[in-house]
């Protein structure tokens, strides 16, 4: 059963992990951080992910704000790490500020998704 589960996270990381780096000029407008637990998770991100991450998007890590992967999935590879990526143990992130991570990377994956308005739809053509 754990062989089962292990592959299936494998499997999962590797399909989610090879997805595009996300272009700045995707996100619309301010991004809202003013709820505590998506603060302090900006916080432990900006601490331990940034350096590969800038702002979720590829530097020397990939892209992580465009990858769909569930919470679960988001602290596993935080907890175990995978490829060039280091692990986090509990003494390094705890388990509460991992918690917090993972709202605040979900926060700013839905943030992303916004869509523009569609303001000049016929200026095209005029």
């Amino acid at each position: 059963m754990k062989r089962v589960l292990l592959l299936s996270i494998t499997v999962s990381l590797l399909v989610f992990g090879c997805g595009s780096a996300r272009m700045g000029e995707l996100f619309i407008g301010p991004f809202d951080d003013s709820e505590p637990r998506i603060a302090r998770g900006k916080k432990v991100f900006e601490e331990n992910c940034t350096q590969c991450h800038p702002g979720g998007e590829a530097g020397l890590g990939p892209a992580i704000n465009n990858k769909p992967l569930p919470g679960l999935l988001i602290k596993f590879q935080v907890r175990k790490g995978f490829g060039a990526m280091p692990s986090f143990p509990k003494e390094h992130i705890s388990d509460s500020d991992l918690d917090d991570l993972v709202s605040y990377l979900k926060a700013l994956r839905r943030h992303g998704l916004r869509k523009p308005s569609n303001q000049h739809a016929g200026s095209m053509n005029e």
